[in-house]
């Protein structure tokens, strides 16, 4: 019977008594130790690189205090500037991204930028458009306020705000009423203009382009004596 086993499991007689050996036991409980052994000290290892990469990335995305607390209107131009992200759904489901910069003082906006993806480019070519264009009306303490997006905490953006010689200030963790004038903006932006008719991303582009212009210069609003923004900052710089 044993032979027979030994045949069909292809081992012979002598390892099979050789298996059940003492001295062959005890050297086989000794591999598995140290099998046991080395899988935890490859589990300890993989852990300790996991953390680090979790610690590498919190460390370099960093949120800032809130040093807006909601006092939007401080009757200055450029003191404060707002940014933020919203998406359009225009013709058959197609998505765009709209980011923009407005100034809290006077709701004028200042920069804006579309795109087809949303990319960190987004907010970062924003900004650039900002001092490119309103460079004369920022100041020596001048601070863009946004959410705790991840583009925001990003150390590529922060470093730009940075270079660009301004402070940088975060909405409170899910707190929409901290940046309250760019959800309104959007808001109206939606209302107002006809985004799901537009076919093409050209033709959103244009849309766009044309409601700015007319939140701009041509619609007045409540909260700013019934003029325009340009008039009102006009007002105050005067």
């Amino acid at each position: 019977m044993l032979s027979y086993i030994c045949d069909i499991s292809c081992v012979s007689r002598s390892g099979y008594y050789k298996y059940f050996l003492i001295n062959t036991i005890e050297k086989r409980k000794s591999n598995e130790v140290r099998d046991l052994e080395s899988k935890e000290n490859i589990l300890n290892a993989y852990n300790l690189k996991r953390i680090r990469r979790i610690m590498k990335a919190t460390k370099e995305h960093t949120v800032l205090p809130n040093l807006l607390n909601r006092d939007f209107k401080q009757q200055s131009p450029g003191k404060v500037v707002l940014n933020d992200i919203s998406y359009l759904l225009f013709k058959d489901s197609q998505k765009a991204y709209l980011s923009t910069i407005l100034d809290a003082s006077t709701n004028e906006s200042l920069a804006y930028n579309i795109s087809k993806i949303l990319k960190i480019d987004i907010i970062t070519d924003t900004l650039d458009k900002l001092i490119e264009n309103n460079g004369s009306i920022l100041r020596e303490d001048s601070f863009i306020h946004s959410d705790q997006g991840v583009d925001y905490t990003s150390p590529i953006f922060q470093s730009k705000v940075e270079n660009h010689n301004l402070g940088q200030s975060m909405s409170r963790w899910g707190n929409c009423w901290d940046n309250a004038s760019q959800e309104s903006f959007f808001e109206h932006l939606k209302d107002e203009v006809d985004i799901k008719s537009c076919e093409t991303f050209e033709e959103l582009e244009k849309e766009i382009d044309n409601y700015i212009d007319y939140y701009n210069n041509f619609r007045g609003k409540w909260n700013l004596k019934k003029i325009t923004p340009v008039q009102y900052r006009n007002n105050l710089s005067n």
